[in-house]
């Protein structure tokens, strides 16, 4: 009696004719995700936070930094930012301005979620068009602050929320710049290509 013997019969096949069966493997991470540490990147959000909680903000067209520095993270890291992050760092800027609770949370959030939902499209694009396709986002995420606050206070608040859209819109490229630079420094120190 043979025991380590396959036996054949007529539908089977044996097991050196069988085709391999894909197995799941651990794919290795895609160095392009890293490239900004945490560190880094939260650090960015709480030095823009601790920056935007100076007196120079009350200027009505004044850029809104900190919003400008989520809305790009949410772009070009959207698996670490998102509308939770928004959202709290709204209703930080809330309980600072001694304003409605929640009014700038859903600002905040608006943005966020214009940004999600356009992340793929714009990492097409360079850092200018960035800024161009993001302008309607800002534009629409006030337009709903300013009205509501209008809602709130019975009155309206002016145009000049208009100039601080642009503005903020237009410093993309220049905050863009500045947050990207670990990522060139590494293209700069690896030089091979992947």
């Amino acid at each position: 009696m043979l025991r380590n013997s396959p036996t054949k019969s007529a539908g089977t096949r044996s097991r050196a004719t069988r085709p391999p069966v894909p197995r799941p493997q651990l794919g290795r991470p895609d160095p392009l995700d890293n490239l900004t540490g945490t560190r880094f990147l939260w650090g960015t959000m709480l030095a823009v936070w601790m920056v935007s909680l100076l007196p120079w903000r009350s200027w009505p067209a004044a850029p809104n930094l900190l919003l400008l520095v989520i809305a790009f993270w949410c772009v070009h890291q959207s698996r670490r930012v998102g509308l939770i992050t928004a959202f709290l760092f709204g209703l930080l800027m809330d309980v600072h301005d001694v304003g409605p609770l929640g009014q700038q949370a859903l600002y905040y959030t608006l943005v966020a979620y214009g940004a999600h939902a356009l992340h793929r499209r714009l990492l097409r694009f360079d850092l200018w068009s960035q800024g161009m396709h993001m302008l309607p986002v800002f534009l629409f995420g006030k337009l709903v602050d300013v009205l509501v606050g209008a809602w709130q206070a019975g009155f309206w608040p002016g145009w000049t929320w208009l100039i601080s859209v642009m503005l903020t819109a237009a410093l993309w490229p220049l905050v863009g710049w500045v947050l990207l630079l670990p990522q060139h420094r590494m293209d700069d120190v690896d030089g091979t290509p992947v």
